[in-house]
């Protein structure tokens, strides 16, 4: 079969099915987080099936992480998208901390940092500077996601610069992806003993199968088009993350507390 036939998803449905996936995971995960605070372990207590929902979330972040390192290539004008994103992470912060301050207090920080940063890494291997100079400043970007606790902290900048390192490398770039995601969720197997081992084990299977999906559609399935209503999709998007934290603090006061 022709390879090009097999690319049916743009931007925006790509987006759309992440942005849906998430909602639904992070809805079931963080409900249950925030009826059992200061339990590291809560989401392995919900039924199997509740459980594997949840993880479906885990289809949004390395979409977000492609659309990072695609849009640097894209983007008309990088330094306006990089305090586009830093404005966006600062309003949807607050947003955060509605749901998280209560679990983990004032020191976590959203993803859309983590995406700042990320942005920042590539512009950073992409600027003038000599090797130890770049490298230098791409690890104090990783650190900055590190001591911020932003989501997918450390790993985050290290999946965007990769993507785009490897954008026209297809080997290299699935043995890097393949490489962050199983440092990421394989350290999950320290949990053995603490949860129950089919639990565990079928999480971390699910997880990493989630991040397969994502590089599958964004590598064979995703055509590189915008969609029909680009301006309007861009702006949703933007505006669509501080308010599902909203959208599911609202759930879970009105419904559940």
């Amino acid at each position: 079969m022709d390879k090009q036939n097999l690319k049916v998803i743009d931007r925006d449905m790509m987006k759309y099915i992440a942005i849906i996936t998430m909602f639904i995971g992070h809805a079931v995960a963080w409900i249950n987080l925030m009826q059992h605070p200061g339990d590291e372990y809560a989401t392995y207590n919900m039924p199997v099936g509740l459980m594997i929902v949840s993880f479906l979330s885990l289809i949004c972040p390395p979409v977000m992480f492609f659309f990072i390192a695609d849009g640097y290539k894209y983007t008309r004008d990088r330094k306006r998208y990089a305090l586009r994103l830093f404005i966006f992470a600062c309003i949807t912060q607050p947003f955060d901390w509605l749901i998280f301050q209560p679990l983990y207090g004032w020191r976590t920080f959203n993803v859309i940092f983590t995406l700042f940063f990320g942005l920042l890494a590539i512009m950073t291997w992409e600027s003038g500077l000599i090797l130890w100079q770049r490298i230098a400043l791409i690890v104090l970007c990783d650190a900055a996601t590190v001591a911020m606790s932003s989501d997918w902290m450390l790993f985050g900048v290290l999946f965007i610069l990769f993507l785009h390192i490897f954008r026209d490398r297809p080997k290299q770039r699935l043995i890097a992806y393949s490489v962050l995601t199983a440092l990421h969720f394989v350290p999950n197997l320290f949990s053995l003993g603490k949860v129950p081992t089919a639990k565990l084990l079928t999480g971390i299977v699910v997880m990493m199968s989630m991040f397969a999906l994502a590089y599958f559609a964004m590598t064979v399935l995703y055509n590189g088009r915008k969609g029909k209503h680009p301006v309007f999709a861009k702006w949703f998007f933007y505006a669509f993350y501080p308010l599902h934290y909203l959208v599911i603090w609202g759930i879970y006061v009105m419904f559940v507390k």
